[in-house]
């Protein structure tokens, strides 16, 4: 028979040992409400259930320094030899102080307000695009005056991060034959939804395709041209909500059915004409001192206000890029 001192070191033993286990040292939390007490709720069912780990804190807005301005090699075949500026896009415009682009898809309407004063290259080269004045290289191997945009789609949605579109081939992999610089201002952030940029595949290699932040991208600071802002955001939204399948890729992407380029002028959106139109009426643009560019290597969407899948977190883990590079 035990002696009374020993009985009694034992039972305070076995009750520190209740208490540890009550206390979960391994941080999963309490068990879930009405499941009885925890050993009984860990036998029954197996283990307890974790509680949602708290979401990695997005990085901190930094200072964003203006970079200089790259010259690049001309595409040798390119009608144009790179010479393309902001004059020889918006030529035939009607007077105003501020340049839109007017994003007509399937799901809505963007007004984009164009940032020629940061961007100017950038705005060129997407303008002239869209209306069908820029010489571009089509899928085909043919270069054309026509608009780039038209019957493209949004090939890659990405909820809270981007939507991706442009691309002449719709699957990824296509660019207007050249490419351009990049165009990095000072304090251009990815802060916000609804920035309009270009996409690229490496520096100064802009091309045709472009994204609109779905939310914040700060971990894109640096790395890629802002040349506008789309409104509203619930489009975007829709656009980000469609259905995806493998590889950030709608079910059926939303469609960019037409991009109308327009000029503010007295308080009002002067949209112009047709961009097929706008190419025929042309004579040809100039030449200009412009940069050269160097070689090139569905189910609808949910509608606005839907909840959105969990984005991966902007600037956690390894983010993917805003341009998806050609097949090898």
């Amino acid at each position: 028979m035990l002696a009374a001192p020993r009985r009694t070191h034992l039972v305070a033993a076995s009750l520190a040992i209740v208490a540890l286990a009550a206390c979960d040292p391994l941080g999963r939390g309490p068990a879930p409400a009405g499941s009885g007490s925890a050993s009984a709720s860990a036998s029954a069912s197996g283990p307890r259930a974790r509680t949602r780990p708290t979401p990695p804190r997005p990085p901190e807005k930094r200072k964003v320094t203006a970079k200089p301005v790259a010259v690049v090699k001309p595409t040798e075949d390119d009608p144009l030899k790179g010479r393309w500026s902001l004059e020889d896009a918006t030529q035939g415009l009607p007077p105003g102080n501020a340049l839109w682009a007017n994003i007509h898809t399937s799901v809505g309407t963007m007004e984009c307000k164009l940032f020629p004063d940061k961007a100017p290259l950038t705005v060129a080269n997407f303008v002239g695009l869209a209306r069908g004045i820029r010489p571009w290289k089509t899928p085909e191997g043919t270069w054309e005056k026509k608009p780039a945009y038209d019957g493209t789609v949004f090939h890659r949605v990405i909820p809270g991060f981007l939507v991706q579109g442009g691309d002449p081939k719709r699957n990824g992999t296509g660019e207007a034959g050249y490419v351009i610089p990049d165009e990095v201002w000072e304090d251009a952030n990815h802060d916000r939804a609804g920035l309009l940029c270009m996409a690229n595949r490496g520096v100064d290699t802009g091309s045709a395709q472009f994204f609109i932040t779905d939310g914040p991208a700060l971990h894109l600071d640096g790395g890629f041209t802002i040349f506008g802002e789309c409104t509203p955001l619930d489009v975007v939204h829709a656009i980000a909500s469609a259905e995806i399948g493998r590889g950030d890729r709608p079910e059926e992407p939303p469609v960019i059915e037409h991009v109308t380029i327009a000029r503010k002028a007295g308080g009002a959106v002067t949209p112009v004409a047709s961009a097929s139109a706008s190419a025929s009426a042309s004579a040809g643009p100039a030449a200009s001192a412009a940069a050269p560019v160097k070689p090139d290597a569905g189910a609808a969407p949910k509608p606005a206000g839907t909840a959105k899948p969990v984005a991966k977190p902007p600037g956690t883990g390894a983010a993917p890029a805003p341009f998806d590079p050609p097949t090898l």
